[in-house]
C-alpha cells in the first residue's frame, strides 16, 4: 500500500483536478477511492499557519506523532531541551504522563503548547509544506516568532517559561467569560470598570471574551444575557489579558530585555495590533509586554491574513480552535484545517490536512514525506486521459481553389489539378506519423511503411476521377517507407487513356528536405468499372462447414516473425478454413475517416494469410482486378481463394453479405527474414575526395605578388602590404589578386609559418585600400604549411570571396596553370603534376558488413569522442550507439 501511495504522489503528475485518499489499510484505501472526501483543485491563494493558544491542550498531545514521525521527535526532543531547565518537571513527563493535573498549570501549559507547535511546523516543513505568513493566538505567537526566526529556540524558551512562570505566581481568582456581544457593545458596558476587567480575546464579530474579577465580570455576563445573548464560563486559572497581570509585567520586561530579537523570515500578522508587524515592532521588548496585557484580536488577524489573499489556513496546536472561530467569518472560498484534532488518530488527521493543502495547490514534497519506506514503485496504470484527439485530420490545409487547384476529396490528398497537355489527373498530398497516426501500427522488420493497401486505395480514388474505378493492375516496386521525423510528399498521376481506355496510373512520394528526388513506390493500370457479381458464399455466416481457426494470438505470432501490427491494424476477430479458402471477420479499430475502403481494414483482411507459420515476411507485391463494388463499412466478412499460379482472389462483403470490393488476383512476395528495409533519405556516409577542375586561361587578371619570390607570373612585386597600398595610393592600378607566397620550412617551424601567415591576413582585413582584391595564399604540401589550410578555409568562410588558397605540389612553378588557378573564383585548389584538383565531400555507399570480422568499436568499453558536445560530435555518438 505504500508503495502505491508513493508511485502516486511522486510517479504521476500533479494536475488540476486533485484528490487524496489517506488509508492504513488497503480496505481503507478501495472504501476512501469510493467516496473521496478530500478532493479540489488548487486556489489561486496563499497559504498560512496558525498557532493556537492556551485553552486548547490535552495530556498525551502530539504523542502520536512523537512515535510515527522522526521529523516531529527530534523537533519536540530540542524544545523540551531548551525548556526543561526553566521548568520544575521535564516537559515530556508532564505532556506524555498519566496525571493531567500539572499540564493544566499555565507554566506547564504554555511551555507544552510552544513545544507542540514548534514540533507540528518543522514536521510540516519536512514535508516541503511552506507558509506565507504566520499568525499565533496569545502563546501561539511566540511559537509563531521563534519559527520565522525572530527569536532563538534558546532565547523563545527562556521567555515562553517566564511568562507562564510568572502568571503561575500570581494569586488565583479572577474569572473568564465567553460573550456574544460586539466589540463597541462591551466597550459600553466596561466603561468606568477598567480597572476591574477588560476584554481579553476578540475572536469573531460577535464572540468575545471578558477576563476580570469575578464580581465584574459576572455582573457584565449578566447584563448581556438578559439582553438574550449567550454567555458561558471558562475553566482557567487566572484571568489572562486582564489588569490581573499587571503585577507580573516588570518581571516580564526584565527577561525580555535580555533576549536577542531579529527581523524575521516570514510575515507575520500580529494578533495584538491585528495588522502585519514588522522587525521594528517584534525586536523591541514593549511589544511583548503588551502582548501579554493588551486583547487577542484574532478577528482583526485573520481578517488581515484575508486581505492579503490567504486562502488556506492550517491551524498547528492541539485542537481545531482557530478553525471554527475563523468559518464562522471568513469568505466561503477559505479553507481552514487543523493539523490535529483531540479524540482523532494523530498520523491521519495530520496526513488529512496535508491532503487538503495539496489539493488546493500548496506544494508538497511527498518524496520526503514517504521517505525510503515503501519500496519499490508500484505498477499501477497511468492517469486515464479521456484520449480525444485534435489534430486536424483532413488532408488539406485550407482552400486549394485560391491556388488554382481542386479538392482531392480524400483523407491522404490534399489537391488535384487536371493537366493541361493531357486528359490526365495529379493528385498531391502530405503523410506524416503525426497528420496519420495510424499509420505507425504498420511496422514490417522494424521500419514503419505505408501499407499497400492505402496505395490500392489511392490509385482506386484517382483513377475514379477519371471514369476508371476499377484497377487493372498495381505492382509495388519499392516499399513507402514513413520517416520518424518530418513528412511525406506524394503524387498520384493518371495518364491519358489508351485506344481500349485503359489509363497509366502511379504513385510517387519524396522527402520535404532540400534535394529529396522523387521515388516512385507502384505503377498500373486502371480501367471504368465492370458489373460486381455478389460471392454466395459470404451470405451466410459463419460458412457452413467451415472449421475455425486459432486467432486469439495471432498477432503475438506475427510480433515474433517481424510483423508489427500495431492496435489500429488488429481487426482480425475470426477466421475460418473451409478446403483450400480461408473465411475471416474483421473490423476497423479507428474511425473510418472519409476512406471508401480504410486501408487497415483493407489490410487486416489479408491478415489470416499469415496464419500458417513461415520463415519468410511475405508482403502484398500486385494487385489484380480491384474495384470497389459497396458502400464503406467497419465490418467485412472476407473470402480468400487460392488460384493455381499462387496469386489469391480476395471477396469482401458487409455484414449482411453485400459485396463492398473485390480483388481477383493478389501476389504475395517473400522478404528473407532479418531483412532491413531502407529509405531513400537515410543519412549517406561521406567521403573527402579530389576531383579534377577545369580552370579557364587567367590572362586578363591583374596580379601582384607580396615578396621576391619568382612564380612564373606576369605580376608586379611589392615587399608587402604597406608598400602595395602606397602604390595604390599614388595612382598604381589596384590588382584583382594579391598573391602571399609562403617559402618552405623545417616542420619545426609550422607554428611560426601560422603565426606569419595570420598576421598578414589580419592586416588584410584591417586595410580598406583594396576592398575588391582577393588575397591568394600559395603554398606547397609540405608539413610545414599544414597548419594553412583550415586557417585559409576559416578565414573565407568568415570573409567570403576576401581569401583564396592554392596549395602546389613544390615542383618547379608552371605560371600559366597558376595564373589560372588565381584567376578562379574557388576558395580552395590543388596543383598537381600539371593539373588543377578540387576537395569536396562526396557521398559513398556504405561498406557490407564482414561476416565474422571483429568490430571497430568494443561496446564493452568507452569512446572517446573529442568534441562530444557539438554537433558532429554529437553525430558521431549517435552512429556509435
Amino acid at each position: 500500500l505504500a508503495a502505491a501511495g508513493r508511485t502516486l504522489a511522486v510517479g504521476r503528475a500533479a494536475l488540476a483536478h486533485r484528490a487524496v485518499v489517506v488509508a492504513a489499510t488497503a480496505g481503507d484505501a478501495v472504501d476512501g477511492c469510493a467516496e473521496l472526501t478530500v478532493r479540489g483543485t488548487p486556489v489561486g491563494g496563499r497559504t498560512a499557519f496558525l498557532f493556537t493558544g492556551q485553552g486548547s491542550q490535552r495530556l498525551g498531545m502530539g504523542r502520536e506523532l512523537y512515535a510515527a514521525y522522526p521529523a516531529y521527535a527530534e523537533a519536540l526532543d530540542a524544545v523540551c531541551a531548551q525548556l526543561d531547565p526553566w521548568l520544575e518537571l521535564p516537559l515530556l513527563d508532564v505532556l506524555f504522563g498519566q496525571d493531567p493535573a500539572p499540564l493544566d498549570q499555565t507554566c506547564f501549559t504554555q511551555a507544552a503548547l510552544f513545544a507542540t507547535e514548534v514540533a507540528l511546523f518543522r514536521l510540516l516543513e519536512s514535508w516541503g509544506v511552506r507558509p506565507d505568513f504566520l499568525a499565533g493566538h496569545s502563546i501561539g505567537e511566540l511559537a509563531a516568532a521563534h519559527v520565522a526566526g525572530v527569536l532563538s529556540l534558546a532565547d523563545a524558551a527562556q521567555l515562553v517559561a517566564a511568562r507562564g512562570r510568572l502568571m503561575q505566581a500570581l494569586p488565583g481568582g479572577g474569572a473568564m467569560l465567553a460573550v456574544q456581544a460586539e466589540e463597541h457593545e462591551v466597550l459600553a458596558l466596561l466603561a468606568g470598570r477598567e480597572d476591574e476587567l477588560g476584554i481579553a480575546a476578540v475572536n469573531g464579530p460577535t464572540s468575545l471574551v471578558l477576563s476580570g474579577d469575578e464580581e465584574a465580570v459576572e455582573a457584565v455576563g449578566a447584563a448581556l444575557a438578559a439582553q438574550g445573548r449567550k454567555t458561558k464560563r471558562l475553566r482557567v486559572s487566572h484571568a489572562f489579558h486582564s489588569p490581573h497581570l499587571d503585577p507580573m509585567l516588570d518581571d516580564f520586561r526584565t527577561v525580555a530585555k535580555g533576549l536577542t530579537f531579529a527581523a524575521p523570515t516570514l510575515p507575520i500578522v500580529s494578533t495584538l495590533t491585528g495588522q502585519l508587524v514588522g522587525a521594528e515592532e517584534l525586536s523591541t521588548p514593549e511589544y511583548w509586554v503588551r502582548h501579554v496585557r493588551r486583547p487577542v484580536r484574532f478577528l482583526d488577524a485573520a481578517r488581515a491574513l484575508e486581505a492579503e489573499g490567504v486562502r488556506t489556513f492550517l491551524e498547528l496546536g492541539p485542537d481545531g480552535v482557530l478553525s471554527a472561530m475563523g468559518q464562522d467569518f471568513l469568505d466561503a472560498g477559505s479553507l481552514l484545517v487543523p493539523v490535529v484534532r483531540g479524540g482523532r488518530p494523530e498520523p491521519h488527521t495530520a496526513l488529512t490536512a496535508l491532503a487538503h493543502a495539496h489539493v488546493r495547490g500548496v506544494p508538497v514534497d511527498w518524496r520526503a514525506l514517504f521517505g525510503e519506506t515503501a519500496g519499490a514503485a508500484a505498477d499501477l496504470p497511468t492517469y486515464p486521459f479521456q484520449r480525444q484527439r485534435y489534430w486536424l485530420t483532413g488532408g488539406s490545409g485550407g482552400d486549394v481553389t485560391s491556388a488554382g487547384l481542386d479538392a482531392a476529396r480524400h483523407p491522404l490528398l490534399g489537391a488535384a489539378v487536371a493537366l493541361a497537355d493531357s486528359d490526365g489527373v495529379l493528385f498531391t498530398g502530405r503523410i506524416s506519423a503525426r497528420s496519420h497516426p495510424w499509420f505507425a501500427d504498420h511496422a514490417v522488420a522494424g521500419t514503419v511503411l505505408v501499407p499497400g493497401t492505402a496505395l490500392v486505395e489511392l490509385a482506386l480514388h484517382a483513377g475514379a476521377a477519371r471514369g476508371c474505378e476499377r484497377l487493372e493492375e498495381l505492382a509495388l516496386q519499392a516499399p513507402l517507407v514513413l520517416p520518424d521525423e518530418g513528412a511525406l510528399q506524394l503524387q498520384i498521376t493518371v495518364g491519358d487513356p489508351d485506344e481500349d481506355g485503359r489509363r497509366p496510373v502511379a504513385v510517387h512520394s519524396r522527402g520535404e528536405q532540400e534535394g529529396d528526388v522523387w521515388n516512385r513506390h507502384a505503377t498500373g493500370t486502371v480501367t471504368p468499372a465492370v458489373p460486381a457479381v455478389p460471392d454466395p458464399d459470404l451470405a451466410s455466416w459463419p460458412p457452413a462447414g467451415a472449421e475455425p481457426q486459432q486467432v486469439e494470438d495471432l498477432y503475438d505470432r506475427l510480433a515474433d516473425q517481424g510483423y508489427g501490427y500495431g492496435p489500429a491494424f488488429q481487426g482480425l476477430q475470426a477466421a475460418w478454413r473451409s478446403g483450400d479458402d480461408l473465411y475471416a471477420e474483421v473490423r476497423l479499430p479507428v474511425d473510418a475517416d472519409g476512406f471508401a475502403l480504410h486501408p487497415a481494414l483493407f489490410d487486416a483482411a489479408l491478415h489470416a494469410l499469415l496464419l500458417a507459420e513461415s520463415a519468410e515476411l511475405r508482403l502484398p507485391f500486385s494487385f489484380g482486378g480491384v474495384q470497389l463494388t459497396g458502400p464503406a463499412t467497419d465490418t467485412l466478412r472476407v473470402k480468400l481463394s487460392a488460384g493455381p499460379d499462387g496469386t489469391v482472389a480476395v471477396a469482401l462483403a458487409d455484414e449482411t453479405g453485400a459485396p463492398v470490393a473485390g480483388v481477383a488476383s493478389l501476389a504475395l512476395r517473400a522478404l528473407p527474414a532479418g531483412t532491413t528495409l531502407t529509405r531513400p533519405w537515410d543519412p549517406y556516409l561521406y567521403a573527402v575526395e579530389r576531383a579534377g577542375a577545369e580552370l579557364a586561361p587567367g590572362g586578363g587578371t591583374h596580379l601582384a605578388v607580396l615578396g621576391g619570390t619568382d612564380l612564373g607570373l606576369d605580376a608586379e612585386h611589392h615587399t608587402d602590404l604597406a608598400a602595395l597600398a602606397a602604390a595604390t595610393a599614388d595612382g598604381a592600378a589596384a590588382p584583382d589578386v594579391v598573391v602571399l607566397p609562403v617559402p618552405p620550412a623545417p616542420v619545426q617551424e609550422t607554428g611560426r609559418v601560422t603565426q606569419e601567415v595570420l598576421a598578414v591576413l589580419r592586416q588584410w582585413l584591417a586595410t580598406d585600400a583594396l576592398p575588391a582584391a582577393r588575397l591568394a595564399v600559395v603554398s606547397t604540401g609540405e608539413l610545414a604549411h599544414s597548419a594553412l589550410s583550415g586557417l585559409i578555409r576559416t578565414a573565407e568562410s568568415e570573409h567570403p570571396g576576401r581569401f583564396q588558397h592554392v596549395i602546389t605540389d613544390g615542383l618547379p612553378a608552371d605560371g600559366t596553370l597558376l595564373a589560372a588557378a588565381l584567376a578562379d573564383a574557388r576558395p580552395q585548389l590543388a596543383l598537381h603534376e600539371g593539373r588543377a584538383y578540387v576537395t569536396r565531400l562526396a557521398k559513398i555507399v556504405s561498406p557490407a558488413p564482414v561476416p565474422d570480422a571483429d568490430p571497430a568499436f568494443d561496446p564493452e568499453h568507452t569512446v572517446l569522442i573529442t568534441g562530444g558536445t557539438g554537433a558532429l560530435g554529437a553525430q558521431v555518438a549517435r552512429h556509435l550507439v
